[in-house]
């Protein structure tokens, strides 16, 4: 069995039995692991609550024979402690770490993703996130995974979306008017919101009003929705403690 070490972002924990715990790790060079922490939950030394959510932690990890590894410790390199103090930062916090589980496949490396949530969760510790920072990383995030969902042109014929553009979700982006009966799920799109995405996308941070934010939520969840195959958990989380 090959033992190697790796700087991970925990993205979720499941406990297993009575001490120990299924951690799902996002590491910088081995992608994506799905890895068994025997006694966690009850280990002290080689652990030390390390093993929640959005904890930036160093690995020691065993590889076995099946696709599950084993995670021998881990030690904290960044616990992100302001964003466990606010429920809001919490919330998208969360949102962000499920995204990029949905988004890899195991034991694919994605350095670039990896370091996007990083610094994502750096900005929010830091409280330098604002509201439409959320939006601006999953618009990054899903260009990294190949999912980028186009407002340049229309997602079906090419040409400019127009000053009447729709969303269709599962033609992967802005439609515009005349391509509008082709696709019959398209929802229309609020004015100015196609640019404040597109600016977005470009890695402009201009911040978009309380309104354009809640239609972009809208149109990403159902984006993410059709694409993932399920709506995120934390989406309802966010919707419940008021976050658009």
């Amino acid at each position: 069995m090959d033992r190697f070490s790796d700087e991970a972002l925990v993205l979720s924990t499941v406990d297993y039995g009575e001490a120990d715990r299924l951690v799902t790790l996002f590491t910088r060079d081995h992608g994506k692991l799905t890895a068994f922490a025997a006694g966690a939950r009850k280990s002290k030394r080689r652990f030390a609550g390390a093993l929640e959510p959005f904890m930036r932690v160093g690995v020691q990890i065993v590889e076995t024979r099946g696709s599950t590894v084993r995670l021998d410790s881990a030690d904290i390199r960044a616990g992100f402690y302001a964003v466990r103090a606010d429920l809001s930062l919490i919330a998208r916090a969360l949102h962000a770490v499920e995204l990029c589980r949905e988004l890899t496949r195991d034991h694919e490396a994605h350095p670039e993703l990896f370091a996007l949530l990083e610094a994502y969760l750096t900005r929010l510790d830091a409280k330098e996130a604002g509201p439409t920072s959320l939006i601006a990383f999953e618009l990054a995030a899903l260009a990294h995974a190949g999912l980028m969902p186009r407002f340049d042109s229309c997602s079906l014929c090419g040409g400019e979306p127009g000053e009447r553009p729709r969303f269709d979700a599962a033609h992967g982006g802005a439609v515009c008017e005349p391509c509008g009966p082709r696709a019959r799920e398209a929802t229309a799109m609020a004015p100015g919101l196609l640019q404040g995405l597109r600016a977005l996308q470009e890695g402009q941070r201009t911040p978009l009003s309380p309104e354009l934010r809640a239609r972009a939520r809208t149109l990403l969840n159902a984006f993410l929705a059709h694409h993932i195959g399920r709506r995120l958990r934390s989406v309802d989380f966010m919707a419940q403690v008021g976050l658009d």
